[in-house]
């Protein structure tokens, strides 16, 4: 899995996950809740919202909101009915984007996505001309100065794919979505700390691009995630490294 470090990226996300907390947690609510209504409302017995509650514990959302996140999603007690649609679309420079939403209203997050997308010289893209670009896994990443010995040990001993160590010294632990949580425990059970773990959509192709290009991409993307419909944007594009330094 080559490309560019996320850690990096990481590190860009959190300096502005920091200033805009609320809307962070007003979109891990919504998965939550999304989570408890497709299945069963305990964490042990559904993965996808154990893994839902594991992501707000990492942003340090109080165990309270937690609980009537998961209380409103199992009895829908709001009223508010959530669909999960995933849109596709070309960012300036021949970037694929995949746009993960939780929307309770179609017609208005449409119409957002098109306008965010014209704006910065993007476009939606027709079903499926995106999508075959990317591959589900699980993403472990790993802050430079931890043994790389050790890692590659216990990832490879509980199953992972891949392990990347990248030219900053961090380093990514590549899983299947079955085998992540039986790496993530591993790793937990051993002591050893990770910065980010996650599902993710990782591209089978990247593009290349200038630090001007990849301005541009990385500004469409921040103002996507600002919305309040949009969980996750996905990208196949490297990020050279002094543009995440500086944006």
């Amino acid at each position: 899995m080559s490309g560019h470090s996320k850690w990096s990226t990481i590190k860009h996300k959190k300096a502005k996950t920091d200033a805009q907390r609320g809307k962070l947690f007003s979109k891990l609510v919504r998965e939550i809740m999304m989570a408890a209504k497709s299945g069963d409302p305990d964490p042990v017995t559904n993965t996808r919202l154990r893994l839902a509650v594991q992501k707000a514990k990492a942003a340090n959302m109080p165990n309270d909101n937690i609980k009537r996140a998961v209380q409103k999603g199992a009895g829908n007690s709001d009223g508010v009915n959530y669909d999960e649609v995933t849109f596709e679309a070309y960012a300036p420079n021949g970037v694929a984007l995949l746009i993960e939403t939780l929307t309770d209203n179609r017609n208005r997050t449409v119409p957002n996505i098109k306008s965010i997308l014209n704006k910065a010289g993007g476009s939606m893209a027709s079903k499926g001309s995106v999508s075959y670009l990317f591959e589900k896994k699980g993403v472990l990443v790993f802050e430079s100065g931890l043994s790389e010995e050790r890692i590659m040990d216990i990832a490879t001993q509980a199953g992972a794919d891949d392990i990347d160590v990248k030219d900053d010294g961090s380093i990514e632990v590549i899983t299947s979505p079955v085998e992540y949580e039986q790496v993530k425990n591993s790793f937990d059970d051993n002591g050893i700390s990770y910065v980010d773990a996650s599902l993710s959509m990782i591209p089978r192709v990247l593009v290349s691009l200038t630090s001007e290009q990849a301005e541009r991409v990385l500004k469409l993307i921040d103002k996507l995630e600002d919305d309040d419909d949009i969980q996750n944007v996905y990208g196949n594009f490297d990020v050279p490294d002094d543009v995440l330094q500086n944006f």
